[in-house]
Order: C-alpha cells, then sequence, then structure tokens
C-alpha cells in the first residue's frame, strides 16, 4: 500500500491542523482522505470498555458515520476499535491516527482492522516517519492531532485517571466542542465522563446532540438519504437511488450472490426502507 507524506498547509481536509499551538510540518498516510473538509468526530474512550460503553461507542459511531461524519480515533484496544468497527459497518469513512510510523501497525491485533479502513475509502494517519517504533510520549502527541482534526470530540467511557481524558485537554485548548456520554454514578468507567459533564461539556444521547452543533444540514438530508445496516444494504439503497427497480437487475449490480440478496431486500423491507411494487420490482418509501 502507496504511503504518501503531505504538509497540512497543503490539503483541504488537513488544514485545520495548521492552527494548533504544536501544528505538525508533515503527515504521513495511507489510504484516502476527504478531498475537502467535511464533518468530522473524534470518539475516544477506556481500552477495557463495560457492555454500556461498547454499546453507545459502536451506536454513536454508527449512526454518525451513517449520515456522513467521518469517525476518527487512535486504533486502540477498547473504544477506538470500537468506533471504527462501527463506521465500517455504517459504510461510512473513518481515519485511525498512529503514535508510529504507518510501516508497522500497533497493537498488532489490529492489523486486519488498519486493513479494512484502508479498503473501504478510509486513511491511516501519523506524523511519525516510517521506522518510528510506538513509545508513551509518543501516544500522548498523538492524542492532540486525534482531537485537533475533528470538530468535535465524544467520550464514552473513561476512569479517573484515563489518558482519554489528555485528548480532552487538547480539544479544550483548540475550542472543539466536546461532548461526553452520562454514565452509572457508580461505575468507575463513568467517572471521567461524568466529571467532564460538571465541568460544562455537553452530554450526549445521540448523534442528532452533536449534529445539531456541527452540521445541521445532515439533519435535513437525512430522511432523503438514508443508508443500510450493512455494506450490502446500502449498496441496494444507492441502486435504487439511481432508478434500479428490477430485483434481477439489483442482484447482479451488487455482485451479491442470491441468499445474501434476499436477506438485504428482507431487512430493508422489515425497517420500511423499501417496499415492493409487485412482479419483482423495488422502490425506496
Amino acid at each position: 500500500m502507496k504511503l504518501y507524506q503531505i504538509s497540512p498547509d497543503n490539503h483541504p481536509y488537513l488544514q485545520i491542523l495548521s492552527t494548533l499551538a504544536e501544528n505538525p510540518r508533515k503527515l504521513y498516510y495511507i489510504g484516502n482522505l476527504p478531498a475537502e473538509r467535511v464533518p468530522t468526530v473524534a470518539i475516544v474512550g477506556t481500552r477495557r470498555p463495560t457492555p454500556y460503553g461498547r454499546e453507545v461507542t459502536y451506536k454513536l459511531a454508527y449512526d454518525l458515520a451513517k449520515r456522513g461524519v467521518v469517525v476518527v480515533s487512535g486504533l486502540a484496544l477498547g473504544c477506538d476499535a470500537i468506533a471504527h468497527r462501527a463506521a465500517l459497518d455504517a459504510g461510512g469513512k473513518t481515519i485511525a491516527i498512529l503514535a508510529n510510523g504507518l510501516d508497522q501497525i500497533y497493537p498488532a491485533a489490529h492489523r486486519g482492522l488498519a486493513k479494512e479502513i484502508i479498503e473501504r475509502g478510509g486513511a491511516l494517519l501519523s506524523e511519525y516517519e516510517p521506522g518510528t517504533s510506538p513509545r508513551k510520549h509518543q501516544f500522548l502527541a498523538r492524542n492532540r492531532l486525534v482531537s485537533g482534526l475533528s470538530d468535535a470530540v465524544i467520550v464514552t467511557e473513561a476512569g479517573s485517571r484515563s489518558g482519554t481524558l489528555a485528548t480532552i485537554t487538547h480539544a479544550l485548548d483548540q475550542n472543539r466542542e466536546v461532548f461526553a456520554v452520562p454514565g452509572n454514578i457508580t461505575s468507575s468507567l463513568s467517572i471521567g465522563p461524568n466529571r467532564l459533564l460538571l465541568q460544562g461539556a455537553r452530554p450526549i444521547t445521540s448523534a442528532e446532540d452533536v449534529l445539531q452543533i456541527i452540521a445541521p444540514q445532515l439533519l435535513k438530508t437525512q430522511t432523503s438519504l438514508p443508508l443500510g445496516q450493512t455494506p450490502l444494504e446500502s449498496t441496494l439503497i444507492q441502486l435504487m437511488q439511481r432508478g434500479v427497480r428490477d430485483g434481477d437487475q439489483l442482484q447482479e449490480q451488487s455482485g451479491a450472490n442470491a441468499a445474501d440478496y434476499s436477506l438485504s431486500m428482507t431487512m430493508l423491507e422489515l425497517n420500511s426502507v423499501v417496499r415492493p411494487l409487485g412482479g419483482n420490482q423495488w422502490t425506496l418509501r
């Protein structure tokens, strides 16, 4: 996979990083970056989320990506990986910012996830040249890019001394919007978000809470641009938006086998996204 080197000053999507106090002079990336500035949200949290943390992280990332928001995180274990995975499952774009050279993936367990991020149109990004191994201080420095590239940062779960909170410190210095997921007051992993709420962070209960602040235009267009819950469902919807109505043509042009096509159309119908017209003809609701 080709590695690119670029100055943030020379790329419309990355120029926001040029405003940082410690702005990177050059960046390395693999994959595809948005050609222009689009709504971008960072989702961060603990490496060991509770079932609640896993659920809310996935839901928020999925729903934001489904609306066209780029989801940014650090490819770490736990909430980072969940956010990346949810964005991919939604058919959206996600960017992973690493604290080492892009010739190696850290953690190694996420090599497959990193590969999928690239294959699905996203990117891996780093300020460190190839051959640079991950070190503790580099993760702290990386966090300023996670928040700096984003319009808003969401914390889903974090302990009282979590490294996640360092990202929030950067976000506040960078005048980024900060959102925190309210949590159970008896959970040690809700101490971080709950404390942020007491200090003035915005509470978040759904993707709409973020969109109302950073991209209200996406709320207006959602009803006219439905997206599926799987890549195949999204492909079928896009085909119907282009005017394809015949079931045989939908299956053929989507590249799906008969079983997967039938299951996807059934789920789209059950979720009131499509409706049959009779004679193996379909349309969006």
